[in-house]
């Protein structure tokens, strides 16, 4: 298992819009994640910024995202998210969520 954080920026204005969404996730997204061999998939939010933590627990996670980018329902979703958020600006090349390096853990 690999625990993942990543962070983005939420446009103020848009904050709102994105907690609503996601109090009513659509069904087919959810599916999707599960699919993909995300488990126990959090997002926090504090002062604009959104962090996510999630568990993969697939054997090939680039194949696994590549799935979930290429599912029509998927780029819907996407298409509905990607105007509310904005990438923080050091994030590596063609990352949209910037992914973070895990310091400490305890079990």
């Amino acid at each position: 298992m690999q625990r993942i954080g990543q962070i983005i920026g939420v446009k103020p204005e848009k904050f709102e819009e994105y907690k609503r969404y996601h109090a009513a996730v659509w069904p087919g997204i959810l599916d999707m994640i599960t699919q993909c061999n995300i488990r126990n998939y959090s997002i926090y939010h504090k002062d604009g910024l959104l962090f996510a933590y999630f568990e993969y627990v697939g054997d090939d996670y680039a194949a696994d995202m590549a799935k979930m980018a290429a599912d029509p329902l998927t780029q819907q979703w996407w298409d509905v998210m990607m105007p509310m958020q904005q990438p923080v600006a050091n994030r590596a090349e063609g990352e949209w969520w910037a992914n973070m390096e895990e310091v400490f853990h305890l079990d």
